[in-house]
């Protein structure tokens, strides 16, 4: 996403790199790509903190845009919760690795990814 916008970096993949598994691997957290994609909408609408009347703006766009990936995203997927939505005890060594061998995550998890990016794009036309 990164590479259509002013975010030209490995940053935003750095700073959201513990929201695999929900946060840490806590199973019962929203799912990463979710979250990652709220620091992402923040990131990108941000603006100077001077302006108190544009950066109101901003933080209203930003929110309102992170409400609809939310709302679509449940509607799509039927929860937002990480354990929910893959099956997986993440505290399961066992079961992660019987989930990654199985091919599910590629299934699940980046079928996830996509409709967030997917999803992203079409907020940045509006």
């Amino acid at each position: 996403m990164w590479e259509t916008t002013d975010l030209g970096s490995e940053d935003l993949l750095w700073a959201t790199t513990n929201f695999v598994g929900g946060i840490a691997s806590q199973r019962e957290g929203v799912c990463g790509t979710l979250s990652g994609a709220a620091v992402y909408l923040g990131l990108r609408h941000r603006c100077s903190l001077n302006d108190k009347e544009r950066a109101d703006r901003a933080r209203t766009i930003a929110r309102e845009q992170a409400r609809e990936l939310v709302l679509s995203f449940t509607r799509e997927h039927g929860d937002i919760i990480c354990g929910k939505l893959t099956g997986i005890n993440f505290y399961d060594t066992k079961a992660i690795q019987q989930f990654r061998d199985s091919g599910e995550w590629m299934k699940k998890c980046v079928g996830y990814v996509k409709f967030v990016i997917e999803k992203l794009y079409e907020l940045e036309t509006k």
